[in-house]
C-alpha cells in the first residue's frame, strides 16, 4: 500500500522504495507544497490580488552510474509509478551514450526545520488588512509632491520540503517569509529617477504588525525626489564605502556565482585552480551559510545533504567551493549542502544559501576617515548589471550614493555606474567594519539556469582604495 497520497516522509520512503524494486541503485524523492501570496498597487490601483499554491514530487534516480529525473504535479499512484518509470527510462538512455556521473558517497542526514509564525499570514489575517496596509501606503506615496508614480507590494511565501533519499536523508522543512515593496519614480525638470526597496522577514504577520512601513515607503519617497534633482557623479577611480547592501550584491553577483562548483568545473570561473591561493586582502572572509540572522534558511539541500557553513575564503585565501554531491567528486571535495533547486519540476543544481563577508573591528565612521576624493556607494535601488564570473568583471547600476570629501558625507548623486574586476576590488578592500547585514527577499532571488531560489545576502560596510566609476 502507498499509503495516504499527502506529502510526508512515509510517502517519499514509499517512492524511494518502489523505484529501488524498478531497478534504481539509488534514489532521492523530492516533495514540496507551496503557496504565495501577492497583493499590489500601482499608482492607487489594485492591479492584483492572488494566491497561488502548487505541490509536486520529483524523483531521480541513479541506473548504471546514469542519472535520470523526473517530476509530477500529481500525488495520485499512478502518476508517481509514470515518473518513476520515466526517471529510469532518463537514466538509461543517458547510459546507452556513455553519459555517467559520479556521486560523492554520502550518508544521509535526518532531521527538519520548521519556521514559528506567531501570526499565521493565511489563517489569522483577514485578506483586507493585506490589501488595506498596500492601498495606504501606495495612495500616501502618489501624494507626495515630487512622486510621479508607485508600485507597493505585499508578499508571502510558505514552502515546505520534504526530502528523502536511498542513502538515508530524511528531512522535513517548512519556511514563512512575508514582506512588503516599494518602488517611486520621481521627476524634476525631465529627469525621472526610480527607486525601490523591500523588506522581507522570515516568520509570520506579526513582522508585518510591529514595522514602521508608513516611514519605509516615506524614506524610498524621499530618496526619489532628492535622487531626480541631483547630478551624475564625475567620471573616475574613486576610494569608496560600499555599505551593507551593495557589498552583498557584488560578492553574490560577481564572486559567489564564481565560487559554484558546477561553473568551476566546467572552467567557466576566474578561481578554478586557486584554491588556496590568495584572492582577497587579509581582512576578507567570505562564508556560505544555511540559517543566518536576516537571511533566508536553507538547513539542507535538495539533495539531503546538511548545509554546512562553508568558509569559502579564509584571511584573503581561497579555501573551499560551493559544492553539490557531483561537483564535490569532481573538485575532490567534500559536498557543501549547496545543490537546490526551484522547485520539483526542475533538478537541483549549484546554487548559493546566504553568501556574506564576516565583519571585523572598524566602526563605520574611521571608514571614512582620510577620503579626500571618493564615494560612499548604496545597495538601496540598485538595478543590477552584468557579471561575468570566467573572468571575474562587472558593471553594476547602484542606488542613489553620495559623494566623499575630506572624510565627510557630502551631496548626493544618481545614475552611479560602478565596474571593475572582484579579485582586484577585493585585494584593495582597506578596512572593514564590524556591522553585518544579511537581506533576503520574498519577491524574487538569485536566477541561473532557468530557475529562481531564494538567497540571503550582505556583509559589513567595507572600504576600498579604488573603484571605477561611471565606466572610466
Amino acid at each position: 500500500m502507498w499509503g495516504n497520497m499527502s506529502i510526508s516522509i512515509d510517502l517519499g520512503r514509499e517512492v524511494v522504495d518502489k523505484a529501488m524494486e524498478k531497478g534504481a541503485r539509488e534514489v532521492v524523492v523530492r516533495l514540496q507544497e507551496r503557496l504565495y501570496e501577492l497583493v499590489m498597487f500601482d499608482s492607487g490601483m489594485l492591479r492584483s490580488y492572488n494566491i497561488s499554491r502548487g505541490s509536486g514530487i520529483g524523483i531521480k534516480v541513479v541506473v548504471d552510474g546514469s542519472i535520470g529525473y523526473s517530476y509530477t504535479s500529481s500525488l495520485d499512484r499512478d502518476s508517481i509509478s509514470i515518473a518513476i518509470d520515466r526517471a529510469i527510462l532518463a537514466a538509461k538512455s543517458l547510459n546507452r551514450y556513455g553519459v555517467s556521473r559520479k556521486l560523492y558517497e554520502y550518508r544521509g542526514v535526518k532531521g527538519g526545520y520548521r519556521v514559528i509564525a506567531k501570526v499565521n499570514p493565511l489563517d489569522d489575517v483577514e485578506p483586507e488588512r493585506k490589501i488595506d496596509l498596500v492601498k495606504k501606503l501606495n495612495i500616501e506615496s502618489i501624494k507626495r509632491s515630487g512622486i510621479v508614480s508607485a508600485v507597493t507590494r505585499y508578499g508571502c511565501e510558505i514552502d515546505r520540503r520534504v526530502i528523502v533519499s536511498s542513502y538515508g536523508s530524511e528531512i522535513d522543512i517548512e519556511v514563512i517569509a512575508v514582506g512588503v515593496s516599494h518602488m517611486a519614480v520621481a521627476k524634476s525638470g525631465e529627469v525621472m529617477e526610480r527607486v525601490q526597496e523591500q523588506k522581507s522577514f522570515i516568520g509570520g504577520f506579526e513582522y508585518i504588525d510591529y514595522f514602521d512601513w508608513i516611514k519605509f515607503a516615506e524614506e524610498i519617497d524621499n530618496m526619489a525626489i532628492k535622487a531626480s534633482e541631483a547630478k551624475t557623479p564625475s567620471p573616475g577611480i574613486y576610494t569608496a564605502v560600499i555599505d551593507n547592501m551593495l557589498i552583498g550584491l557584488l560578492l553574490h553577483e560577481a564572486f559567489g556565482h564564481a565560487a559554484e562548483g558546477d561553473g568551476v568545473v566546467a572552467e567557466a570561473s576566474i578561481l578554478r585552480g586557486r584554491v588556496n591561493e590568495r584572492v582577497a586582502n587579509d581582512l576578507v572572509t567570505i562564508v556560505d551559510e544555511g540559517v543566518v540572522e536576516g537571511g533566508y534558511p536553507v538547513p539542507y539541500d535538495d539533495e539531503g545533504v546538511e548545509k554546512s557553513k562553508t568558509i569559502v575564503v579564509d584571511n584573503g585565501i581561497l579555501k573551499h567551493f560551493l559544492n553539490s554531491r557531483y561537483t564535490a567528486v569532481e573538485l575532490r571535495q567534500n559536498p557543501t549542502g549547496n545543490a537546490r533547486a526551484q522547485d520539483v519540476t526542475f533538478d537541483a543544481i549549484v546554487r548559493q544559501t546566504n553568501f556574506y563577508m564576516l565583519p571585523r573591528d572598524a566602526s563605520i565612521d574611521e571608514l571614512f576617515e582620510n577620503v579626500s576624493n571618493g564615494v560612499y556607494l548604496l545597495g538601496r535601488g540598485a538595478m543590477g548589471g552584468q557579471v561575468d564570473p570566467s573572468v571575474g568583471t562587472f558593471t553594476f547600476s547602484v542606488g542613489p550614493s553620495y559623494i566623499v570629501r575630506g572624510g565627510e558625507v557630502s551631496e548626493l548623486v544618481r545614475g552611479t555606474i560602478v565596474s571593475g574586476n572582484i579579485l582586484e576590488v577585493l585585494k584593495d578592500v582597506e578596512l572593514v567594519a564590524k556591522d553585518v547585514k544579511i537581506y533576503t527577499s520574498v519577491f524574487g532571488g538569485c536566477g541561473k539556469g532557468g530557475q529562481m531560489v531564494r538567497v540571503g545576502m550582505g556583509g559589513p560596510h567595507i572600504k576600498v582604495k579604488r573603484i571605477i566609476v561611471g565606466g572610466v
